[in-house]
């Protein structure tokens, strides 16, 4: 993985909260799309819990949780 992939994913999360404060699930996986986000990264997006709307701060926990639990860390660090 380059910066330049984890900057997008920053990118990604900068784009869905810059003009909302919450964003639902269904925005957030389809906007996940439209950034061709590695295919790696898709399923976290996907399986996101819940489906109701997301603060920003709720979103990158729950990506964090999933980048560390599935071993990504190294590869794609955090999102805040």
């Amino acid at each position: 993985m380059t910066d330049d992939d984890r900057e997008l994913l920053q990118r990604f999360l900068d784009s869905l909260y810059r003009d909302r404060k919450r964003v639902s699930r269904l925005d957030i996986v389809l906007r996940a799309q439209t950034y061709d986000l590695d295919p790696e990264l898709m399923p976290l997006v996907e399986n996101l819990p819940g489906a109701g709307a997301y603060s920003r701060q709720r979103l990158a926990d729950q990506l964090n949780s999933a980048i560390v639990g599935h071993g990504l860390s190294r590869r794609y660090g955090t999102v805040d």
